[in-house]
Order: structure tokens, then C-alpha cells, then sequence
């Protein structure tokens, strides 16, 4: 049991849990940091936290390639099987679905959400992903709130944050959101893509270290972590 985390940079990431192949927020195509072509990617299921074009990114032409499930609320979900997505998994907030070797629960985001056209996109959500043997929380584009310490009620062993900043959490915030969570491990995502939301992640990383119990790991882009049991 064992899952691989790879940064695609911004907030999409490709994880591999027990053999099977998810993508979260694949914005490939357009993102000046992303380690490699959209279509190096092969995906079983593609998540999608919110429906801004930085997070729905390639997932339509990803599924028309790949024919992969997608993952997302009902909103999103509506708008994917309109533009081709025929497997298209219409969750939401607070709920959770299993899909055999992961489970997928929905959390809320204090963020804005419409989609690459205009149209609504809902409320944009978090996840809380259960699978070889491990918890993550994504947390999805977001503020701060005071909800994050019922997150941390399920004891999760890894949280991606975003701490970019302008658009969400910046670091300072981000720094205190690890203190409610309370994980083991924390990953930075969501900064350096654009000017608006340029951070040191060492400087966060560091107050991490020195100001929660948690791990920070920050990756460059295309590079992975695994969580191997025992870690």
C-alpha cells in the first residue's frame, strides 16, 4: 500500500494509489511551470475542486483522450457531461463516495467558482482522499476558516495547502491553517505561477518547522513524494 504524489505545479498534482492513476485540478496546458505535455498524462480519474480555467484545465480534452472518470460537484459535473465527459461523478458538499480502492469526500472552500464560459459553477469544494492506507486533505482554493480543525478531526497524514496568496491563503495564514489541521506532512501548491502570487516556499516551510508538529515537503515541478508504509 503506498501512494506517489507528483506536482504538475499550481495546484494540479498526479497521484498514484495502489496502481491507479488520479489527477487533481490538471491545468497543464497555459501553465508557464508545468514539468511536462498534457498528453504524458493517462489518468483512471481526474478530480476538479472549483470551475475556474487554472483548475478545470485540460480535463475535458484529458477525457476525451483517455476516457477517464471525472470527479467534481454536481455543477462542474453538469457542464463536463455537456462538453463530452460521459462517466462524470456529480458529488457534493459533506458527502463522500467510494470507488473501490479510494473514497472521495467533499469538503468546503471559501473561494468563488464559475466556469471557463461564464456559467456557474457552484461551490467550490476541498477533498479529503482515503486510499493506500493514507488520508490527504486538498484543500482546494481557499481562505482561512476555523472548520479546517474539524478536518483535522480525521486525522489526515497529508495536507496540500495553497499559499500564493491575492487569489487565497497567503503564508502567514496558511502557517496558522496547518495549526487546525494538524497533519503530519504539508505541501504547498497554488504559487510562483503568475506574478500576482509569488512566494518563497522555503521561508513557509521553515515556519512550519519551527511553529506547528507538522512536515513540510515542498516540491519542484514534475518532482514526487511517496508515502510508503511506515512513513
Amino acid at each position: 500500500m503506498a501512494i506517489k504524489i507528483t506536482w504538475l505545479a499550481h495546484s494540479a498534482f498526479a497521484l498514484e494509489i495502489d496502481g491507479h492513476s488520479i489527477l487533481i485540478d490538471p491545468f497543464v496546458t497555459g501553465n508557464p511551470l508545468a514539468p511536462y505535455p498534457v498528453d504524458d498524462l493517462y489518468p483512471e480519474y481526474i478530480l476538479v475542486s472549483h470551475g475556474h480555467g487554472d483548475h478545470v484545465g485540460d480535463t475535458v480534452d484529458i477525457v476525451a483522450r483517455t476516457g477517464a472518470a471525472t470527479i467534481s460537484n454536481v455543477e462542474i459535473s453538469g457542464w463536463l457531461r455537456h462538453h463530452g465527459v460521459k462517466n462524470a461523478h456529480g458529488q457534493n458538499t459533506g458527502g463522500c463516495a467510494d470507488y473501490g480502492f479510494m473514497t472521495v469526500k467533499f469538503t468546503q472552500a471559501f473561494h468563488s467558482s464559475s466556469l471557463p464560459d461564464g456559467s456557474y459553477g457552484g461551490m467550490p469544494n476541498g477533498f479529503i482522499i482515503t486510499g493506500g492506507g493514507y488520508r490527504l486533505y486538498f484543500a482546494g482554493d481557499t481562505a482561512l476558516f476555523g472548520d479546517m480543525a474539524l478536518i483535522g478531526d480525521e486525522g489526515i497524514d497529508l495536507a496540500f495547502l495553497p499559499i500564493g496568496d491575492y487569489f487565497t491563503m497567503g503564508v502567514d495564514d496558511a502557517v496558522r491553517a496547518v495549526t487546525l489541521i494538524r497533519p503530519r506532512l504539508v505541501l504547498p501548491m497554488h504559487y510562483n505561477t503568475f506574478p500576482p502570487i509569488q512566494q518563497q516556499a522555503g521561508i513557509w516551510a521553515n515556519r512550519v518547522s519551527s511553529e506547528t508538529d507538522a512536515q513540510p515537503i515542498v516540491l519542484d515541478p514534475g518532482q514526487s513524494y511517496s508515502l510508503q508504509p511506515g512513513a
